[in-house]
């Protein structure tokens, strides 16, 4: 079976505006999702929509690698009139068009690789001084994340660090539904351990981070 997931990801994110939010989802579903996951190396693809924090239209690309953003067919690929008049660069607000390669797990396990789309994520999307890097990394994917994975509902976490886009990381967490993040199992986490709370004091977050997203639209 073909590759799921892959070790890059690209996120489109943005606000709509209400009078154009029919013939923007129109046009995502029926068009440019397709136009997207024809492109060699972009795996998988999914929309969603915020239930907490936004933007309230995202979505997630799932890449072979990051050398998918440099193709012919990625760079090259033409806009359609449709896309020209509803496209979130064009008429969204909040927008953000990101790329990330993983850097959580270290590698793509078999697992992973096979493992469809959630139905619902938790992102956060943060930058780091360079001073505090280094510790922060070890902490964010040795600690943070593996003790979130814990939790019952929480398929996976991943970490990614930015190579078009800020700020500099993202980690996003794959659930089966949108209120894993507000069990009592999740919140027992938060402080499970002493370097918690300075770690997190560190980082800044990007406006409307965290958030989470369901699962709205899949080819």
């Amino acid at each position: 079976m073909a590759n799921r997931k892959g070790t890059a990801m690209m996120m489109v994110g943005a606000d709509i505006p209400a009078d154009r939010e029919e013939d923007f989802n129109r046009w995502y579903n029926e068009e440019h999702l397709k136009e997207l996951v024809s492109v060699p190396g972009i795996l998988n693809a999914a929309r969603y929509e915020a239930v907490r924090s936004g933007p309230k239209h995202l979505a997630v690309y799932e890449l072979e690698s990051i050398a998918v953003i440099e193709t012919d067919a990625f760079k090259n690929r033409p806009r359609t009139e449709w896309g020209t008049r509803v496209s979130p660069s064009i008429i969204g607000s909040n927008f953000f068009n990101n790329v990330y390669e993983m850097v959580y797990p270290t590698e793509l396990s078999d697992s992973i690789a096979g493992a469809d789309m959630a139905p619902a994520l938790q992102i956060g999307r943060m930058d780091i001084g360079a001073e505090n890097e280094d510790e922060w990394n070890r902490w964010y994917s040795g600690v943070y994340v593996p003790n979130y994975e814990k939790v019952p509902g929480c398929m996976r976490g991943r970490r990614w660090r930015a190579v078009r886009g800020a700020p500099q990381y993202a980690v996003m967490y794959e659930f089966e539904h949108e209120g894993v993040s507000d069990t009592s199992e999740w919140a027992a986490q938060r402080d499970i351990n002493p370097d918690n709370p300075r770690m997190r004091d560190i980082m800044t977050h990007a406006p409307g981070s965290p958030g989470i997203w369901k699962k709205t639209f899949q080819l």
